[in-house]
């Protein structure tokens, strides 16, 4: 692999005209296909084969006026203290409200707060309920505008009015966390000492994303794509793209300094790091496709156009990055490294005085390392986790104000009501025995009548908790629904099914938790005999695995403190009181992709070195001072980049950046930089033993590209010899 990489890289910087029309045209191409292919993205929530979501279908089905896939809104009014909703001023102010809205586009139903009987006892606060045709993301500009004038048309009377619901969500987009991309360029900067070094990773970062956003933004005209997948697809190739570039970059200068000329730099810098491009991209592409065997629509598609992304950063590090080498010339170079005689690698560094006193100590440094992991990973033993709710929002948002307005004039339960469908003969008949069951259930607020529908198949049952949406007490009050008044509790001939948004994140947390072991033993296994493939060992895929279970268990650790026990709240990390049950299995696939880049990226220059002949815990020490600048710029590169999506509002997108930026600072600077160095100098020379009969039947990849170097410099030995004397 490593001389086929070794062409492409000189011929990409010969033919550098060619190759960056070739990507110019397929930045035009994938613009034009965004540009006219593109259809909404979908906030849809399916979890096919789970009891809730066959009910919402059935919901959907039977009546179809209902549009439980729709957005919806809550507007909570509450009159000043001493006064009433039902005072004739406010309840005028409110009616107002409610048939401005109903007046506006798009409005499938809404309820009056005073027909439906939607006053607190208190008479203080008042909930209007409006369901909309289409969901959130295709409400129109008027619609929302419709819904703010409601707002303000009910506070002129000194209403306190705050609004909830789906309707009243933002649009997902980037903002903040580009943030990120200006900390890269700094680093970058102090990395290379030289602006245009310094910009062409960021350039091949942008365009890797660009080419790759657009594809998936024309998918959106095949397939329904969720609308946090172009965010996570953005935001990822944005930060593994900028991270090839600059292993290959560094390596490409590195042999500018030892003079050799510009194509022959640029094919080896392709041969040698972009082997290790490929195999750490591999690794990701296969942790983020392995999503899909958790069977949740929303994860694959998000998965798969992440890899997607992560796969065109790869071709982009191969082909147009050499071939910009081409434009640049020695000019990558700083303009001392090109004045100086000497290879800047040979003066003593900070990474070289690491990698001494680490290999010098392994024993301290590796205990150290995983006592304090141990630590940092107790509180992971209280780890509680769900889909968070409107109630963990900032408490100054509008949505927690609603949530915490609804929860004191009607109860918790009201926040998360449960739907209860039953489906069959005798419909009415059946329904209510179901709902005269539900009324003896302990836990429950309030059972509504039984809504039948036309043909008289199936009847719903709106259920209020005594909990709230994500309290444990409402998941088992489902668990005991589902028991006791389903299956075969349920009366003859009928179906009982418990739906509700509520019931659908229950049994998603529930998928999620029965996803994730099969999921680690696919994606780890796969990466472990990609590891062995490349490296011809067992101790570095066996190292790098518990390394990663490391990081993890120190990642939810760090979690449960700053999101369940307030640790942060000081520093603007508000508490949350749960851990979004879809991030076990996101971040579990993205940072074991990254982690393994970061392995591959160290420890191929240490194996490059001791198959070239040094020492063992020489090679680790080489090896370690060529890499571990890299590694470092990279890893400050990625937590600058994840660490701006805690400044978002929503909970969800607040935790994944916290967890992606904690995870990474742990596994490149405590696992990588301290325990593998640390662990190869303890092990020697068997880190790169494998037993003879399986290293008969492994492909020889040549990671470290020893073929390739033995190759050029029998080259240059016969050119020496024929322009000899």
């Amino acid at each position: 692999m490593a001389t086929l990489l070794y062409r492409i890289g000189r011929f990409s910087y010969r033919s550098r005209r060619l190759v960056g029309a070739v990507w110019l045209t397929v930045i035009v191409l994938a613009g034009v296909a965004a540009a006219t292919l593109s259809s909404p993205t979908s906030d849809s929530f399916a979890i096919p084969g789970t009891e809730s979501q066959e009910a919402f279908d059935l919901l959907e089905e039977r009546f179809p006026g209902s549009s439980p896939d729709g957005a919806a809104a809550r507007l909570v009014f509450a009159a000043p203290d001493g006064e009433s909703v039902t005072d004739p001023e406010h309840r005028a102010a409110i009616e107002a409200a409610v048939g401005e809205i109903e007046a506006g586009p798009q409005v499938a139903e809404i309820v009056d707060p005073f027909a439906a009987g939607l006053v607190s006892e208190d008479g203080r606060i008042a909930l209007a309920e409006v369901t909309y045709g289409v969901d959130f993301l295709s409400l129109e500009a008027q619609t929302r505008e419709t819904l703010d004038d409601a707002v303000e048309t009910a506070g002129e009377s000194g209403l306190r009015v705050e609004l909830a619901g789906t309707a009243a969500e933002p649009e997902p987009e980037l903002g903040s966390e580009l943030l990120g991309i200006a900390v890269a360029a700094l680093v970058l900067v102090l990395t290379f000492g030289s602006l245009l070094a310094a910009g062409m990773p960021l350039l091949t970062g942008v365009v890797g994303v660009g080419v790759g956003v657009a594809l998936v933004t024309a998918a959106t005209s095949f397939v329904d794509l969720s609308t946090i997948t172009p965010i996570l697809a953005t935001m990822l190739g944005l930060a593994v793209g900028i991270d090839y570039a600059l292993f290959i970059a560094s390596r490409y200068r590195h042999e500018l300094a030892a003079g050799r000329p510009g194509d022959d730099a640029a094919g080896r810098a392709i041969g040698t790091a972009g082997t290790a491009v490929v195999f750490a991209g591999l690794t990701v592409v296969i942790a983020l496709a392995g999503l899909s065997v958790v069977g949740i629509p929303m994860l694959t598609e998000m998965g798969l156009a992440a890899a997607l992304t992560v796969a065109i950063a790869v071709v982009i590090a191969l082909t147009l990055l050499p071939a910009l080498f081409g434009f640049a010339g020695r000019r990558m170079l700083s303009r001392r490294a090109r004045a100086a005689e000497t290879r800047p690698d040979d003066a003593p560094t900070m990474s070289r005085r690491w990698a001494g006193l680490v290999t010098r100590r392994p024993v301290v440094a590796l205990t150290a390392s995983v006592a304090g992991l141990a630590v940092l990973a107790l509180p992971v033993l209280d780890a509680r986790f769900g889909l968070p709710d409107e109630g963990t929002y900032p408490a100054d948002t509008t949505q927690r104000q609603a949530y915490d307005l609804t929860a004191e004039g009607f109860g918790p339960g009201f926040n998360g009501p449960l739907l209860v469908l039953v489906d069959g003969d005798g419909t009415e008949a059946a329904a209510g025995e179901v709902a005269a069951g539900l009324q003896d259930l302990d836990g429950i607020a309030m059972v509504a009548p039984p809504e039948v529908d036309a043909a008289n198949e199936t009847a719903v049952i709106t259920v209020v908790p005594e909990s709230g949406p994500s309290d444990a007490a409402t998941e088992r009050l489902v668990e005991t629904i589902r028991a006791e008044l389903a299956g075969p509790n349920a009366p003859a001939g009928s179906a009982v099914l418990v739906t509700g948004l509520t019931a659908l994140y229950i049994d998603f947390s529930e998928r999620m938790s029965q996803a994730l072991l099969p999921y680690l033993l696919v994606v780890v296994g796969l990466s472990f005999v990609l590891l062995m493939l490349a490296f011809r060992s067992l101790v570095v895929p066996l190292k790098a695995t518990l390394g990663f279970l490391l990081t993890m268990a120190a990642t939810f650790g760090a979690m449960v403190a700053a999101f369940q026990w307030g640790w942060l709240t000081g520093l603007g990390v508000d508490e949350v009181g749960m851990i979004n049950s879809m991030l076990p299995i996101i971040v579990v696939g993205i940072v074991f992709g990254l982690a393994m880049d970061y392995e591959v990226f160290l420890v191929t220059r240490m194996r490059e070195a001791y198959v070239h002949g040094e020492a063992p815990l020489d090679a680790v020490t080489t090896g370690f001072a060529h890499g571990a600048r890299v590694v470092t710029a990279a890893a400050i590169i990625m937590i600058s980049v994840f660490g701006g999506f805690v400044l978002n509002e929503a909970a969800d997108i607040r935790q994944m950046g916290f967890a992606l930026a904690v995870a990474i600072a742990v596994d490149a600077f405590v696992v990588r930089m301290t325990m593998v160095p640390a662990v190869l100098a303890l092990v020697g020379g068997r880190a790169w033993w494998l037993p003879r009969w399986l290293d008969r039947l492994l492909p020889d990849v040549d990671i470290e590209g020893a073929r390739l170097t033995d190759t050029l410099a029998e080259r240059d030995r016969q050119q020496v010899g024929v322009s000899g004397p």
